[in-house]
């Protein structure tokens, strides 16, 4: 009788949580859904005064457009290279740095992890036109070279950071279990840890595919002449125009650069889980 009055009492409270969550699931997707929705509309509806959040005639128009782009492909290819470039450099980086400022002492080891926190609080926007000028000095500008070298730097921050509390979650006695059995230190960094932080990494490699995917501010500042290095955000340029902007294509283009990120979340999201719920136990 005790458990089904106490039951009583805390469900009222279970579906208010519930009904809060869904709420803000609808808040956060609707947007998603007006895009592709847009993207699917023909051109009178989405110009029309009087939107409704439904189309009786959808349409592929917009995204003929976008495909019909001669350099749209180019685009696409380039941000995955990017993209993935970063991801896999900065992972590896991070992982390194992460085992070394954990598991070894060294002098200004504390002022190195503050500097870290410090890289983090920095806007990216003021760091700009510094990196314009030191990427024009080593002649980067115009390459994929300059978004890959500031993605990986303004990643490896948070990302070492993160790695930290998984290196330290890993006991030591296992690291010297390992040394007792023969294993080396290169054996044990490889075959043992990176297994273990790997959730971790997974979690970090989310957030920098995101800020390099959807990054506008670094491809608009370093492709300045060579258009054939531009990323997809570029892309969008095209549908912006100064006499009526083509709502269609750009919620068409947008469609498309958000279907790799969903891809990526869907592959990633056992992982993901895992890595941001730091899974690693003694």
């Amino acid at each position: 009788m005790t458990g089904f009055v106490r039951g009583a009492v805390r469900r009222p409270w279970r579906l208010a949580a519930e009904a809060s969550a869904l709420l803000i699931a609808v808040v956060v997707a609707f947007p998603l859904y007006w895009m592709v929705l847009s993207a699917f509309k023909p051109a009178g509806e989405i110009e029309s005064t009087q939107p409704r959040p439904w189309t009786l005639d959808p349409s592929l128009d917009s995204f003929r457009r976008v495909f019909g782009q001669q350099e749209f492909g180019r685009y696409f290819l380039n941000s995955v290279v990017v993209a993935v470039t970063v991801v896999i450099v900065s992972a590896l980086i991070a992982f390194l740095a992460a085992t070394a400022v954990t598991r070894f002492r060294f002098r200004f080891r504390t002022t190195l992890l503050i500097m870290f926190l410090i890289a983090q609080m920095v806007p990216v926007e003021a760091l700009t036109i510094p990196l314009f000028f030191l990427m024009r000095d080593f002649g980067q500008l115009n390459t994929l070279g300059s978004l890959i070298l500031p993605h990986i730097a303004f990643s490896l921050p948070f990302a070492i950071w993160m790695l930290r509390g998984f290196v330290k979650a890993v006991p030591e006695a296992l690291e010297e279990a390992a040394y007792i059995d023969g294993a080396s230190r290169t054996r044990f960094l490889w075959q043992i840890l990176f297994p273990l932080v790997f959730p971790g990494l997974v979690a970090t490699s989310v957030f920098s595919f995101i800020s390099t995917w959807n990054d506008f501010l670094f491809a608009k500042s370093f492709i300045i002449s060579d258009t054939s290095q531009s990323t997809l955000p570029m892309a969008l340029l095209v549908f912006f125009k100064p006499d009526e902007n083509d709502w269609g294509g750009i919620m068409a283009a947008s469609t498309v650069m958000t279907i790799p990120v969903l891809v990526f979340f869907v592959l990633v999201q056992r992982r993901l889980v895992s890595g941001l719920g730091g899974a690693v136990k003694d």
